[in-house]
């Protein structure tokens, strides 16, 4: 713990009348020998080489920084002591506003709300540095070597990248043979400027290249057997051929790729019916073969049809027997219970892989009509019935060049309806640019192809985890593997096994190349940081990690089940096992604890709670109005704060902010603390959860939301009211509802009253 702090004040960057020569004295007086020194400087940031001289000099062994936000310079100050800043520009004086909203006059000096709500973030900072210990890395021996699953064209990306980096390789690709689907695509849609003309894949070119590296070990008709370990020393057993092989590896690169939908899904539209009918990817290889001969040719994006026809079938209605209640989306199965051997892998694939693959089927459809016009120079005429034509980024460059194809017509319309007639097919076109409804006679049909990731079929690499050998699933993405969408695309929920390709979201040829690298390049961090012991993403470079007391551990396991990661396994008692370079450091496993086990040695239950405590909470709720703590989510609720303050969006005065790693990190006993304290209410403010999760760590508010119906009870049973305790759902952007969300909840307080416990 801290036992000699530095108390700095930022002259420049405070403001609002405040009076920063007093607010220094007060926090001299009031901690005495604690803070060794206390100043008032008139640039924080000009004034490093005098802490680091005060650092030398009194020995100090933490640096608390008041101004402005972490979030702003905190780069700037790498100490070689426990540093803490506290906010007292964006979330303190610019947030300020009178309790009767009426305007804020700091020319006679600050008003005294305003100075109380500076003096409690002061202290608040000061016994937050007090209960901080130096934490101490777990570093790991960091492999130098990836192990890539998948030899399409994604993973022999992804080989050769790494290769370049010096790394080492091991490839592993089930079929006998490197190239996966890009083998029957010998002309892709554009892979480089300028973006107007299909290119030659050169897959053949891209084998050789990754079969003759010497730095890439290749294991052909191989699969994954187990994965065990943690980043930077995980333990690979690959089944082949020839027996099982067991490589160290320090990161995974997850290339598997996808199959095609079930021809199930689109037997409404005529597939498998007549081969007149086919999808993308048989054409494909059609083409290669030269096996096309049609003359006239409709390629059919709309896939309304069979959509309906699924939806009639999941409620119950199967028309003629194409559709069964079977072709409904598969619900997923139950998790296996602890210690079952036989666990069972839910079938994720459905109907809404047709849409997850509309970008993909668009830029394909457009590449299919294009090579078949140039093989008979126009001659055989391609219709294109979309219903949304979807082409990513630059590739609009291509759509446009297709619009001026002589062998290419392209129309938005419902097909309503395909159907053979006299030895050709009929396309029935309703609501279409055209401004008319037509039928299409055509020789052939070609429907798009559902791209299913691997991942919703087959367990894909056999963790040897606590919670499993599949990756979870949030039930919202039909089996891609997932994380945070927004922020971290190549991230799964396994540290240190990234995700590239349509494994993780259907992507056309240049856009896998761009994911391969992507993915390559998180690899080698996640090794890096693994053998320097700090953390990846979200929280980049922490040192902490939990620390369990075993004396108090019940063996509960609810901080196994409930870490977003896989960080923690147990033995054959329950007795949790860390992983320390799987955690994120979300501290979902101490806010889990009943017991009060798990710490980190700078974010831990005391110290958290004695900042709650540290607040001055008045007596007089009608005098002095009430104190409401607000706990926010440092990755997007936190943010959103300082960017309300920033842009001079103030909130009530009465409320105290405390920031935290996550929601899914907050420990009932911190509410039950507030209350005890006598603060009138606790707020909340997390991520967004749900189908529109935006949670760093999956799950965080989520799972705190399920806690706070625990809390509410608990406040129940004592007489106190559980809409004191509320849970918010804030993101980044959301800046400008933020200061009303607050004013809105202080308000139901105050229509409330006091605590029942306030002055006890």
């Amino acid at each position: 713990m801290a036992g000699k702090i530095g108390v700095y004040f930022d002259q420049q960057n405070i403001g609002g009348g405040l009076d920063i020569q007093a607010l220094a004295e007060q926090t001299a007086q009031k901690w005495g020998d604690l803070t060794a020194v206390v100043k008032v400087v008139p640039v924080l940031a000009l004034a490093l080489d005098e802490i680091k001289a005060d650092i030398e000099a009194q020995s100090l062994d933490g640096v608390l920084l008041c101004g402005a936000s972490p979030r702003v310079d905190g780069e700037l100050y790498r100490l070689p002591v426990l540093v803490e800043h506290v906010n007292l520009r964006e979330q303190c004086v610019q947030a300020y506003k009178n309790p009767d909203r009426s305007p804020t006059d700091t020319a006679k000096g600050a008003p005294e709300l305003l100075t109380l709500m500076a003096r409690d973030y002061v202290n608040m900072g000061v016994v937050k540095l007090q209960k901080c210990e130096a934490p101490e890395a777990a570093s790991v021996p960091g492999v130098q070597r990836i192990l890539i699953i998948g030899g399409g064209w994604t993973g022999l990306t992804a080989a050769l990248e790494a290769a370049a980096t010096g790394y080492e390789v091991v490839l592993v690709e089930k079929s006998d043979r490197l190239g996966g689907a890009a083998n029957n695509i010998p002309m892709a849609s554009p892979l480089a400027s300028p973006w107007v003309d299909k290119q030659p894949t050169n897959i053949v070119a891209k084998v050789s290249e990754a079969m003759g590296s010497p730095k890439i070990k290749i294991h052909m008709n191989a699969q994954m057997q187990k994965l065990e370990g943690q980043p930077g020393e995980f333990k690979a057993a690959i089944a082949t051929a020839t027996g099982t092989v067991e490589v160290e590896v320090g990161a995974v690169v997850l290339a598997t790729g996808w199959v095609p939908l079930d021809h199930k899904y689109l037997a409404p539209m005529g597939l498998d019916k007549t081969p007149m009918v086919v999808d993308a990817a048989a054409f494909g290889r059609m083409l290669v073969a030269d096996q096309v001969k049609a003359t006239r040719i409709a390629f059919v994006l709309d896939t309304t049809m069979a959509e309906e026809a699924v939806a009639k079938a999941a409620e119950g209605c199967p028309l003629d027997g194409e559709v069964s209640a079977e072709t409904a989306p598969a619900e997923a199965a139950p998790a296996a219970a602890e210690g079952e051997e036989d666990f069972v892998k839910a079938d994720l694939e459905s109907i809404r892989h047709l849409a997850y693959s509309n970008a993909v089927n668009s830029v394909g459809m457009l590449r299919l009509a294009n090579t078949v016009c140039e093989k008979t120079n126009d001659a055989c005429q391609t219709f294109i019935l979309y219903k949304d034509m979807t082409v990513p980024g630059i590739l609009e460059r291509f759509y446009k060049k297709m619009q001026d194809r002589l062998g290419v017509m392209m129309t938005k319309a419902d097909v309503t309806d395909i159907r053979e007639a006299g030895g050709h097919m009929v396309v029935e076109c309703k609501n279409t640019l055209l401004g008319m409804d037509f039928d299409l006679d055509v020789d052939m049909v070609v429907l798009p192809t559902g791209l299913v990731p691997t991942t919703a079929k087959d367990v894909t690499i056999h963790f040897d985890y606590r919670q499993g050998p599949d990756f979870p699933d949030l039930e919202l993405f039909d089996g891609f593997a997932d994380s945070n969408y927004i922020c971290f695309p190549y991230e799964t929920r396994r540290t240190g096994v990234y995700a590239a390709g349509c494994v993780r979201q259907p992507l056309t040829m240049d856009a896998c190349e761009e994911d391969a690298k992507g993915a390559v390049l998180k690899a080698v961090q996640c090794i890096e940081a693994s053998s320097h012991g700090v953390a990846v993403h979200p929280r980049s470079g922490d040192l902490s990690y939990p620390l369990f007391n075993m004396v108090r551990c019940t063996q509960c396991k609810r901080c196994t089940e409930e870490c977003p990661f896989g960080a923690l396994d147990d033995d054959e008692k329950g007795t949790p096992r860390l992983n320390p370079t799987r955690c994120r450091r979300c501290g979902t496993c101490f806010g889990a604890c009943p017991e009060r086990v798990i710490s980190f040695a700078n974010y831990n239950i005391d110290q958290i709670g004695s900042m709650i405590r540290e607040v001055q909470v008045p007596k007089d709720f009608k005098k002095e109005g009430p104190r409401v703590l607000i706990l926010a989510c440092e990755n997007d609720a936190y943010p959103a704060l300082d960017m309300a303050g920033e842009r001079h969006k103030p909130w009530s005065p009465y409320c105290r902010i405390i920031p935290v790693r996550c929601l899914g990190s907050v420990n009932a006993i911190w509410v039950s603390d507030a209350m005890s304290k006598g603060y009138d209410g606790v707020m909340l403010l997390g991520c967004k959860y749900g189908d529109d999760y935006q949670c760093h760590f999956v799950k965080g508010s989520e799972i705190c939301a399920k806690r706070k119906d625990n809390i509410a009870e608990t406040l129940n049973r004592l007489g106190v009211q559980p809409e004191r305790v509320e849970l918010l759902e804030v993101a980044i952007d959301e800046y400008d509802k933020v200061p009303n969300l607050i004013d809105g909840f202080v308000d139901r307080i105050m229509a409330m009253g006091p605590n029942p416990f306030k002055g006890m």
